[in-house]
């Protein structure tokens, strides 16, 4: 049974087509969902760096996670946010173990030639890792 999903968005399309079907399987099994953002900070990033890049992921992302909730509002569906500052996989997986979830969710990323054939570098590593089941969305 799942109860708990979680949903690795960047804004990206796939991250997008990933919600949907996260969507789709919270209202099925009435479950929760968590969204989870990860903001990459530049190398090497000064204190007054850090600050401006992450207030300025948590209005991108607040923004995007208001027009995700309007279309979950009407079915009702538990949902949570949650904009974190790291290496994207690494904060995915301890989440997902944190908040005991059932199944991760988050799309596909490959932008060469060769990326259409293997998983981004983030997925394989949520793959290898998570303690749950992970769907990868194109």
């Amino acid at each position: 049974m799942i109860k708990k999903i979680l949903v690795a968005f960047d804004g990206s399309d796939a991250s997008r087509h990933a919600f949907d079907l996260a969507n789709e399987l919270a209202y099925h099994f009435k479950a929760k969902l968590l969204l989870l953002a990860v903001v990459r900070l530049p190398e090497p990033a000064t204190s007054l760096e850090l600050g401006a890049v992450l207030d300025d992921a948590r209005e991108h992302y607040t923004a995007a996670f208001q027009e995700l909730r309007d279309r979950t509002n009407p079915r009702g569906i538990d949902f949570t946010t949650s904009v974190e500052v790291g290496h994207p996989a690494e904060h995915i997986v301890a989440m997902a173990e944190r908040e005991g979830c059932d199944l991760v969710v988050m799309g596909r990323r490959g932008r060469t030639a060769v990326g259409r054939f293997v998983l981004g570098s983030t997925s394989e590593r949520v793959l290898r890792y998570a303690h749950c089941a992970v769907t990868i969305v194109k």
